[in-house]
């Protein structure tokens, strides 16, 4: 008999072509287990603080528990929220909990580190879900092998984090924070600041990945008059996107940021984009250019990074992605500093959870948890691993 464990999950009927690239492969042959009647839902969140109990849009934390907690008690459910730090070893409650946990719920922010060894120990494990956009903290080829499903709220924060981008841009080039640190310093010497302090208009500005998140970064950067608006993905934009912004698509990726005075990374962390960003590719550089990242830490090489900004090759770094978060105390990347003591416009990993963001994915991750629960259609495009395949191009062409 077949096993009834093993139903197809329904998609949604409407599934428009997406006119970004990392768009999801149109294959709906999805399978997923059904759900227990009473399941263990496990939440690894961070501690919101006094911050939390002022605020309840902070619906990330420990405190505010994405907004679910009553709802999966009424319907019988055992839901475990636990702290993001210390989140990792044998004797911590994510390991835990994670041995019996039928779904795991995460965000980008605070991630809760799902490698292979703490897959094969999740023996009942059936559903991870990702309140934000970016499932890279999951092990997914090992998802795929053990027939776990990964879903993540597509398009909930990609507004926020390009506007951040946008906003990371112009600190850089406007030379912003040693200006800020002038006046709180109690300073006034305005030629400091200045010499190193450029204008956007008639820049040249490169997106490493022109999918949700970098297409909306060409499009909130057509109004400031740049040069040119460039990228590099391996799936073009479609012609009428590409139009409407002005954006040109460039084939190697050493051509583009030769090109560029600005450069952003917008696109996912898998194997081919781990450690991208790295002495040989920041020499093909423009002396002095500005690189932000908000994509995923692990995308630049930490220290190669550290000695262009010393060494002037770059003017300036700035994001809110780290390799290791929370990163720690003594990483370079909050230090770093170019030849006149600027250039850093790093803060902690925030673009994407602005109060508007935590409500779009946490009612996003709600909706994901009442669709498995009920066997209703998914988005497809929150799909990142099916059953025992993967659904989407965003993490490498596969």
């Amino acid at each position: 008999m077949p096993d009834a464990r093993r139903r197809p999950l329904p998609t949604s009927s409407s599934d428009p072509p997406s006119i970004y690239p990392f768009a999801l492969s149109h294959s709906h042959s999805y399978y997923s287990p059904s759900p227990t009647p009473t399941m263990k839902v496990l939440a690894i969140l961070y501690d919101g603080h006094k911050a939390a109990l002022e605020e309840p849009r902070l619906l990330g934390t420990t405190e505010n528990k994405l907004g679910i907690a009553d709802w999966l008690a009424a319907e019988g459910h055992e839901f475990i929220v636990r702290l993001y730090w210390p989140k990792e070893g044998p004797d911590s409650d994510f390991q835990k909990h994670i041995v019996d946990a039928e779904v795991l719920i995460t965000t980008p922010f605070h991630p809760g580190y799902l490698t292979r060894e703490l897959v094969e120990k999740a023996k009942n494990l059936k559903l991870c879900i990702t309140a934000g956009v970016g499932s890279d903290h999951i092990d997914l080829n090992a998802a795929v092998d053990h027939k776990i499903q990964v879903l993540e709220v597509s398009g909930s924060n990609v507004v926020s984090v390009a506007e951040h981008v946008v906003m990371s841009i112009l600190l850089l080039v406007r030379n912003f924070v040693p200006a800020h640190e002038m006046i709180e310093r109690g300073d006034w010497q305005v030629s400091d600041v200045a010499r190193n302090a450029f204008d956007l208009e008639g820049k040249v500005v490169g997106t490493i990945g022109a999918g949700r998140i970098g297409y909306r970064v060409l499009q909130r950067l057509v109004p400031f008059d740049c040069k040119e608006l460039l990228y590099y993905d391996y799936a073009p934009l479609p012609e009428a996107a590409a139009k409407s912004v002005g954006a040109v698509r460039v084939d190697d990726l050493k051509d583009l940021v030769s090109k560029c005075d600005v450069v952003t990374v917008n696109c996912p962390l898998h194997e081919g984009t781990r450690g991208l960003v790295n002495d040989d590719l920041l020499k093909h550089f423009k002396k002095g250019a500005w690189l932000v990242n908000t994509a995923r830490g692990a995308i630049c090489d930490k220290d190669a990074v550290a000695r262009a900004l010393a060494s002037g090759q770059l003017s300036g770094y700035a994001g809110d992605v780290w390799n290791v978060q929370p990163a720690p105390k003594d990483h370079v990347w909050r230090t770093a500093k170019n030849p006149l003591g600027g250039g850093n416009g790093m803060v902690p990993h925030y673009s994407g959870t602005t109060l508007d963001a935590q409500a779009r994915y946490a009612s996003g991750a709600r909706s994901i948890l009442e669709n498995y629960l009920t066997g209703k259609p998914q988005e497809p495009q929150n799909i990142i691993v099916g059953l025992g395949k993967y659904e989407t191009k965003a993490y490498g062409q596969r």
